[in-house]
């Protein structure tokens, strides 16, 4: 049985009813507690982790008794991937295919940092034609979702204890990780009705899924992931999210309020401001981590939008990386909003191991004392 290290808040609601609270603006008993996860590093440096044996983001949810949160998710995306293997090597560093059906290039030591691409496997329509009669089959057996599994492993619907939510992917962001952050750039200049296509098989794909998944649960939220800004803002220009990638939103939006799921976040790192209205056009109505450095403080956007905006994460992780002074007066500037609802608060993404294991624990302590007993 896998170790804890702190004990779960005290609760009067279950997990699921918290969180289901907490996001609709009822009073709940306290915050629900989670945390977005670590880097690989952590698990190394982290002598709590090393002492423990915990060796990733699931085992750390146990080890520090966080809220549990589920999701379920279906193959919407290349089926097969291409092979991940080695081609070749420097002193260094491993030049490898990946699963997008990219060349890139990764430090043999393992450490965590973005990877160097040199080559993308989709350049021009024709390529994409290929692939895609390849790897993007809608009737390929592998979309196939055994249901009745489910169904075992998360029980009724009725006694479940936790929020259960409903993988509705990504209309761009994955389509950016298979031709690269330039690739994804130039292509919607160069080569328009192909992104286009790329996004329509990304939709159909998902509708397959959730068309399978959707009269068999009652979902609590839906979930994606969309990494397609960065500091300064999208990659994309916001006439071709609006014209292209919000339609397809408003497409899955239609069958998941259809199946009465409210709830849509979806994860995109960097500035997402200059799109956020889109979003929520299309149906996404809550962001989720929330990178400070570049979206700015979570209660900016939820004095702005109101109601109409729900946030997960926000919590600084430079603030993190500086001291106690730092970690206590960012964190305390968020109790009003945590009232408020509709904010769920934790690290705006994986906690960096420049954040030091007291500071992080002092962390974890100021969360406990400051939202753990809400009324």
């Amino acid at each position: 049985m896998q170790k804890h290290y702190r004990r779960k808040w005290d609760s009067v609601l279950t997990d699921r009813e918290r969180f289901n609270h907490q996001m609709h603006y009822k009073s709940v008993d306290r915050c629900f507690n989670m945390e977005f996860g670590y880097w690989d590093e952590n698990f190394r440096q982290w002598s709590m982790f090393r002492e423990n044996n915990i060796t990733n983001n699931a085992e750390a949810d146990v080890f520090f008794q966080f809220d549990r949160i589920e999701t379920i998710g279906g193959s919407i995306w290349m089926v097969p991937p291409f092979t991940e293997e080695v081609v070749d090597q420097t002193d260094t560093n491993l030049i490898m295919m990946n699963a997008d059906g990219l060349l890139a290039e990764v430090p043999k030591d393992q450490h965590d940092t973005i990877p160097h691409f040199i080559k993308a496997s989709v350049v021009t329509p024709q390529d994409w034609e290929e692939v895609k009669a390849q790897r993007f089959a809608l009737d390929a057996p592998q979309r196939q979702v055994d249901v009745a599994k489910l169904q075992a492993f998360h029980g009724p619907d009725s006694d479940r204890p936790y929020p259960l939510g409903v993988h509705c992917g990504s209309m761009i962001g994955k389509i950016r990780d298979m031709l690269t952050f330039e690739g994804l750039a130039y292509a919607c200049y160069d080569y328009p009705e192909m992104v286009e296509d790329m996004v329509e098989t990304c939709c159909q794909l998902v509708e397959h899924f959730l068309d399978q998944v959707l009269p068999h649960f009652t979902f609590d939220f839906a979930s994606g992931w969309e990494d397609i800004c960065f500091k300064s803002g999208p990659i994309v220009s916001p006439t071709f999210f609006k014209d292209v990638v919000v339609p397809r939103y408003k497409r899955i939006a239609a069958k998941i309020h259809a199946a009465e799921i409210d709830l849509w976040w979806t994860d995109c790192d960097g500035d997402i401001r200059p799109i956020l209205p889109l979003f929520l056009e299309g149906g996404i109505n809550c962001m989720f981590p929330l990178e400070v450095n570049g979206s700015g403080h979570p209660g900016e956007l939820l004095d702005q939008y109101g109601r109409e905006l729900r946030i997960m994460g926000g919590v600084d992780k430079m603030a993190l990386s500086k001291d106690v002074d730092a970690i206590q007066a960012y964190v305390t500037s968020l109790v009003p909003y945590v009232e408020r609802g509709g904010f769920i608060p934790f690290v705006d993404h994986r906690c960096p191991p420049n954040v030091k294991e007291e500071d992080y624990l002092y962390y974890l302590d100021l969360k406990q004392r400051l939202f753990g007993q809400l009324s």
